[in-house]
């Protein structure tokens, strides 16, 4: 009888331990950019772009950094605010001459922009 109520209770005790679960890491398909957590200056921004590829699928390594939506700029990923992942980037010190400088850079992208880079391009935003 004491066999018999030992074996009742060592199979009920079995109905109450976790099943052993193979867990698998999550891998977020979210790439932050190379200015992530670093100073996004002009020169940073310069830098992104002369390696964005306006032909290749925008990514968080692959975008236009003066490329506007909604009146707002990417951070150094990329991404705008109000959109999942968006982080306030590290902005440089700004002073009227380096205003300036940007303004003159941002004319010269606009009477040279990069071939492909046409509104709805696989690179682009907008």
């Amino acid at each position: 009888m004491k066999i018999a109520v030992t074996a009742a209770l060592v199979a009920s005790a079995a109905a109450f331990v976790p099943a052993p679960s193979a867990r698998v890491a999550t891998k977020l398909n979210f790439e932050y950019g190379e200015y992530d957590d670093k100073l996004w200056d002009q020169a940073a921004k310069k830098d992104v772009y002369d390696k964005w590829d306006p032909s290749s699928p925008r990514s968080g390594k692959n975008f236009n950094p003066f490329e506007t939506f909604k009146g707002n700029s990417p951070d150094a990923s990329g991404v705008y605010p109000g959109e999942p992942r968006y982080k306030d980037p590290t902005r440089g010190d700004v002073n009227f001459q380096t205003m300036m400088e940007e303004k003159a850079d941002a004319e010269a992208r606009e009477a040279n922009p990069k071939p492909g880079s046409e509104k709805g391009c696989a690179g682009c935003k907008n």
